[in-house]
């Protein structure tokens, strides 16, 4: 009984592992979009965060 418990435990632990190259190209594929949207909108951002400081008040 032990034994078939362990297996099953053993089976369980692999199943739950993951597919580590689909985790890979999702992180670079996520990398990548990120890049994409910096590249496009980084400027805009960049003058948003200037425009925001520049309207906050030294007490």
């Amino acid at each position: 009984m032990t034994r078939i418990i362990s297996r099953g435990l053993c089976v369980l632990g692999r199943r739950d592992r993951g597919d580590v190259p689909g985790w890979v190209l999702i992180t670079v594929m996520t990398a990548g979009l990120v890049s994409a949207l910096w590249l496009v909108a980084g400027p805009a951002l960049v003058d948003l965060f200037r425009t925001a400081m520049s309207g906050v008040s030294r007490p």
